[in-house]
């Protein structure tokens, strides 16, 4: 064993000597206290803050931009006294594909992130069983199915991929544009229509029309030039890409509207201090309830802009007529669902997502899943 430098053990004696243990400890506590005070950290509150990197929505769109961004950059460190810092970034603009997010969170890749069902449910189609075409024509149609599936969506999120379940956001309903006149969804036989999901092209060829899958950038010029008769978008996205002025008419009714999770890694959740958890979950539910809110105001802003009517604040003014469906279509629209929609969904699911339906969502909807 190596022998220790004399002058070394000399100094320590000689500090030993100078001050007594009690007050050798009591000169320690007044040099950390200093320093924590230079710092501007008091005893006992030498908490580091958690750093976390968060996944959000869209880039460019009213729910990353005005509510999802300024909440997790500003509001998180707020709600949690500085505890809490996170960056967050758009999906579409991190180098993520949105189909690949659930299977980045279960690795802990991702740690907080932002799952659209319409392209999850290529891998899990249990998911998007709140989002199927016709099944929400309008906002409260569409909490109350949030509501009755939820539970479903937590356990089947927790069991199949360790992911606690934070808050659940909506896009604007997606509405019908077309090149000429229409009366309602069940007027759509033999025309051409832009899709952009599984389900909506499953609706489109049971109405009788022939759905046509096509980017949201390349909807106008197909429009324009008549490779399609119609277009399923949101009405203000729709309005932003100047499809008011290739379409004569659009619909009210919402086939379907592009519903989101914000899931969060369990390991990482269950790392974070139970006040901060709380923390987080309270502002998540204000900001999921802000963002279904703004959903509403920009689909009712979407159509006074492509009406061209007064109210319009945010997008250019058309001169597009509203085709309003009644209540003869309502009743053709659960028949279809009965019929078309939710088989379809079931056969891709399979047997236990139906039996899952009936007790969760049937007794409330009068849509019952059975296989074709």
């Amino acid at each position: 064993m190596p022998k220790a430098d004399p002058m070394l053990v000399a100094s320590r004696t000689r500090w030993r000597a100078t001050f007594p243990a009690p007050l050798r400890l009591s000169r320690l506590i007044v040099c950390v206290v200093l320093i924590l005070a230079c710092a501007g950290i008091r005893p006992g509150e030498a908490e580091a803050p958690a750093e976390i990197d968060v996944v959000g929505g869209l880039a460019g769109v009213m729910q990353y931009d005005q509510h999802e961004a300024p909440f997790w950059s500003v509001r998180v460190p707020e709600l949690t006294g500085g505890l809490v810092h996170a960056q967050i970034v758009p999906f579409d603009r991190s180098g993520i594909r949105g189909q690949e997010m659930l299977q980045l969170l279960r690795l802990g890749v991702v740690s907080f992130g932002n799952v659209l069902l319409g392209l999850a449910a290529a891998d899990e189609p249990e998911l998007n069983a709140i989002d199927l075409p016709l099944l929400s024509p309008d906002m409260d149609a569409l909490r109350r199915v949030v509501s009755l599936w939820r539970p479903r969506l937590e356990t089947l999120l927790q069991e199949r991929y360790g992911l606690t379940l934070l808050a659940i956001y909506t896009y604007p309903p997606q509405v019908v544009f077309c090149r000429q006149a229409f009366s309602g969804l069940f007027d759509l036989a033999k025309r051409r229509i832009r899709t952009s999901s599984v389900g909506q092209s499953e609706l489109v060829a049971a109405l009788g029309g022939i759905p046509v899958v096509i980017p949201f950038a390349e909807i106008v010029p197909a429009m324009r030039s008549g490779v399609v008769d119609c277009a399923i978008t949101g009405a203000r996205s729709g309005n932003s890409i100047g499809l008011h002025e290739v379409s004569t008419h659009i619909s009210n009714l919402g086939v379907s509207w592009g519903v989101s999770i914000f899931v969060a890694n369990q390991t990482v959740w269950n790392a974070l201090p139970a006040a901060q958890q709380g923390q987080l979950r309270e502002g998540l539910v204000r900001l999921q309830d802000e963002i279904w809110d703004a959903a509403d105001r920009e689909r009712q802003e979407g159509l006074d802009c492509n009406l061209g009517r007064p109210t319009c604040r945010t997008g250019r003014l058309g001169h597009m007529t509203l085709v309003e469906d009644s209540w003869k279509d309502d009743a053709r629209r659960i028949g279809l669902l009965n019929k078309v929609v939710v088989p379809n969904w079931v056969q891709r699911c399979g047997k236990e997502c139906a039996q899952e339906w009936n007790r969760l969502v049937a007794p409330h909807l009068g849509v019952t899943a059975s296989a074709r």
